[in-house]
């Protein structure tokens, strides 16, 4: 538990003494992050399975029979 302490403690104090060019790098990385995985996924990967199946062993049976099938 001390371990995790230390390590918190190292990233906290990191944080506070972050310039302005690294808030703003920091910024940019989390606005990429957001797109990455709330954008993209919206509209680029729906929910395939849950339009197409209504139980889960259907899911589970189409998912074996695409990833068996070759």
């Amino acid at each position: 538990m001390n371990l995790l302490k230390k390590i918190f403690k190292f990233y906290i104090d990191g944080f506070k003494n972050i310039d302005k060019l690294g808030i703003k790098l920091w910024i940019i990385i989390a606005i990429k992050l957001f797109i990455m995985f709330v954008i993209l996924k919206i509209f680029f990967f729906p929910d395939f399975l849950n339009s197409k199946f209504d139980s889960d062993k259907e899911k589970g049976d189409y998912v074996i029979e695409s990833l068996t099938k070759n």
